[in-house]
């Protein structure tokens, strides 16, 4: 497994530094760049592909959520700032975690192998076009699924369930990643919590969809029309 490349924003130099010192503890992290001008910042990751950025939020000429809004290709996010109300804001635009500051080193560790669950998860997805499976970490433990042995898949923010005839995993990722990454697989939205492969369909009627296990789902109004078309 490849390092993942962090670059951190911050408008003060303490809080620079001491990112870097965790970094250096950290197995399998490489940090990049450290920037205080935040367009300084913006110039090299049009530039570079880094897998994480660590940014404030509070920095002068442009903040962090600008930052992030302007990058043409957006990596994985960690916004480390003192301030707490701008945390919805934040996850509206996906970012893998919110730490108000001060910061031990734990809390940034955990911060950052949940960059690095993301971004297995996310490489695996993309891969799974020739491999047909999936690999990904849930409760600690590494898992290789096979697409066509999922049922369904449930949203729960930040985190989907994804349900199979054995066994459920619970991973790290959004449900329109998900939608996005498997459409072509057979997998469609038949409301906004769930995600389900059509092949398991066995009915559906105004309000539920049925699966040939047995298994019942609900079915939301705007998807019908969505649902019909693609089952027939």
């Amino acid at each position: 497994m490849a390092n993942l490349t962090i670059v951190n924003v911050d408008d003060e130099y303490p809080a620079l530094q001491l990112v870097k010192q965790y970094c250096e503890q950290l197995e399998r992290v490489e940090l990049l760049a450290s920037f205080q001008n935040p367009e300084e910042a913006l110039s090299f990751l049009k530039e570079n592909k880094v897998d994480l950025v660590v940014f404030d939020i509070n920095m002068p000429r442009m903040n962090g959520v600008e930052l992030l809004q302007k990058l043409p290709e957006r990596p994985l996010c960690i916004f480390l700032t003192l301030e707490s109300k701008y945390a919805v804001k934040a996850f509206e635009l996906d970012v893998v975690h919110y730490l108000v500051k001060p910061v031990d080193f734990e809390t940034f560790r955990k911060a950052v192998n949940k960059a690095k669950d993301f971004l297995q998860f996310k490489n695996s997805a993309n891969n799974a076009r020739q491999e047909d499976y999936i690999m990904f970490k849930s409760n600690y433990v590494m898992n290789k699924v096979f697409l066509k042995d999922i049922l369904w898949i449930q949203g729960f923010g930040e985190y989907i369930v994804l349900m199979t005839p054995l066994k459920k995993y619970m991973i790290l990722d959004r449900m329109s990643n998900f939608e996005e990454k498997f459409q072509n697989f057979g997998f469609i939205r038949i409301h906004k919590s769930y995600i389900v492969l059509s092949d398991r369909i066995n009915s559906y009627d105004s309000n539920n969809v049925y699966l040939k296990n047995g298994d019942q789902l609900p079915l939301g109004r705007t998807y019908k029309k969505n649902l019909k078309e693609h089952l027939s």
